[in-house]
């Protein structure tokens, strides 16, 4: 008698596993809708990212100071003395990024597959919920090197919540713990980042993997018309679909590993609150708000923009209950389509500019300065 077996016997003999045999089958045989292909691996490669970062976090953990003093020498410990400790700092700092990124994927082909639509709208919503997530994981992260530049790109984020009216002061002060970043933002952070979010973030996983399973996969069939996947042409979860996932993770792992080595990230000097370094900015991830937030500007300006830049969130938290329309396929949903489209070229607009700003680069063999505002000056040599 197997191992396996052995342990079947055990735990039949004492707990009713006909449901969960039957849930586990079912699940794990299901059919999936035709067009199901590569871009539905997106969702898996969030999991899978979450789960690579919470492994490396905790590896970091062990070693990680939460101080002024000693943070940023934990981290060059870890990096040159830990076994393998520079590997996997690496990881999660690459492995943060790349989150964000599967989670930005996942939304859009959801968003212009039409797949938002009823009865999926909560399941939207929940993945909504788990992309602020995901950011602000990226936000409270940056901080805990505690090297110049993530000191520096923390004030002037943090700076953003005062323009915030009626509650703005009071909310830059509750997220530093004062009046300026010190230890006691470092600490807020820390406890952020490694023990509220990570929960807030299960929590959010579980409830939009149970609603997915519970409404399936969306088909293309316009809303009220939807049908059981026939087997005869659906695409089986195992093997088909579960070995396109397992490529993919092949790969992002190859991508990772990759990146650190050839990519590392820098640990940077310690922080220093008296020396201000030049053209700080945020990670791409905030760059599209923080070039947008420069156009603003007056009285009401700073109020102005961060009204700008909180309805983008504001429309997707609840654009399932906007876009009433019936049809899922993109060539029905001209509208929609043309707003996703947009929405996307001024992101990476607002954001290449927010990269390019305020640094001098080279177009057709002369030079440009790029200003704040992101528009090219010659430079006369």
């Amino acid at each position: 008698m197997n191992l396996k077996h052995w342990i079947g016997i055990f735990f039949a003999s004492r707990f009713d596993t006909a449901t969960a045999d039957e849930f586990i089958h079912k699940q794990v045989h299901k059919r999936l809708p035709p067009h199901t292909g590569w871009l539905h691996v997106f969702g898996s490669l969030s999991l899978l990212l979450f789960i690579s970062q919470t492994i490396t976090g905790i590896l970091l953990l062990i070693y990680y100071r939460p101080t002024p003093d000693e943070a940023h020498k934990s981290i060059q410990y870890i990096t040159a003395e830990v076994n393998f400790g520079w590997l996997y700092r690496q990881i999660h700092a690459w492995g943060g990024s790349l989150m964000i990124l599967a989670v930005v994927l996942h939304m859009m082909r959801t968003y212009f597959w039409g797949a938002y639509k009823k009865p999926r709208e909560l399941t939207w919503f929940t993945g909504v919920l788990i992309f602020l997530t995901t950011i602000t994981f990226g936000f409270t992260g940056y901080l805990l090197p505690w090297n110049q530049v993530a000191f520096w790109a923390t004030t002037v984020g943090t700076e953003s919540a005062s323009k915030i009216p009626l509650v703005g002061e009071w909310l830059r002060y509750f997220i530093r713990g004062g009046e300026v970043v010190t230890g006691e933002t470092l600490s807020r952070f820390f406890v952020l980042h490694v023990i509220l979010l990570p929960w807030i973030l299960t929590g959010l996983l579980v409830v939009h993997l149970f609603l997915m399973r519970v409404t399936n996969l969306a088909t293309m069939e316009p809303v009220g018309e939807e049908k059981p996947v026939d087997p005869k042409h659906g695409i089986p979860f195992y093997p088909v679909h579960v070995c396109k996932e397992g490529i993919v993770a092949v790969v992002l792992l190859a991508a990772l590993v990759t990146l650190a080595v050839l990519a590392p990230w820098e640990i940077g000097e310690p922080a220093n609150p008296l020396v201000t370094p030049e053209h700080i900015k945020p990670e791409w991830y905030f760059l599209p708000s923080y070039q947008l937030l420069k156009y603003f500007e007056g009285p009401y300006g700073p109020f102005i923009g961060i009204l700008a830049c909180s309805l983008p969130f504001a429309l997707l938290l609840l654009w399932p209950f906007l876009d009433r329309g019936k049809h899922r396929h993109p060539r029905k949903r001209p509208i929609a389509v043309s707003f996703g489209l947009l929405g996307l070229l001024a992101a990476v607009v607002l954001g290449g500019l927010g990269h390019l700003s305020e640094t001098e680069q080279t177009f057709f063999g002369n030079r440009y300065h790029i200003d704040h505002y992101g528009v090219p000056h010659r430079v006369d040599h």
